[in-house]
């Protein structure tokens, strides 16, 4: 499905993608970040202790420049059956989430949008490129490449060691 779709982008840098209020963003304002995307949903029974860690390392390391990109999908069972707004309004009222929340979109299939694209085909899953549930994860590196993904299953907690080192890496 993922592994056959050509992509021509070298990295997330050269992404434009929309916030929740449709308002475009672009990506390349990331330069010398660390980034985490996830693809996330309100609904899921991962949303409390994923949201909930997101927040933790967000407030423990956006300061050494560490970002978070939330891309909420309705993909999975309907887990996120709102708005982007709507998805925004709830990460950041119920967890205090200060990071990006964009526009809803599709992770997998015909539509899947162009960053999600892009980050399969640079670290395939367990079974291969499709995104299998809500909260997948995407470590990225300052240059703006993929450096490891993570399953649903792996707390966002687990993961801070390989999030320091990619922040100590000049």
């Amino acid at each position: 499905m993922g592994a056959s779709q050509s992509v021509s982008e070298t990295s997330i840098y050269e992404f434009t993608v929309k916030d929740a209020r449709r308002q475009e963003v672009n990506l390349d304002t990331l330069k010398g970040k660390v980034v985490l995307v996830v693809n996330v949903a309100s609904k899921c029974a991962f949303a409390e202790a994923n949201y909930t860690q997101l927040t933790q390392l967000y407030s423990a390391y956006k300061e050494r420049g560490f970002e978070i990109l939330a891309f909420p999908c309705n993909q999975f069972l309907k887990k996120e059956p709102g708005t982007s707004q709507e998805a925004q309004d709830f990460a950041c009222t119920k967890y205090k989430a200060e990071y990006p929340i964009f526009e809803k979109v599709r992770v997998n299939g015909p539509d899947t949008a162009p960053i999600y694209k892009f980050l399969k085909t640079q670290k395939s899953g367990f079974l291969g490129s499709g995104i299998k549930w809500n909260f997948t994860k995407f470590l990225v590196d300052k240059e703006g490449h993929v450096i490891q993904r993570y399953s649903p299953t792996t707390a966002p907690l687990t993961i801070e060691n390989d999030i320091n080192k990619a922040l100590v890496v000049a």
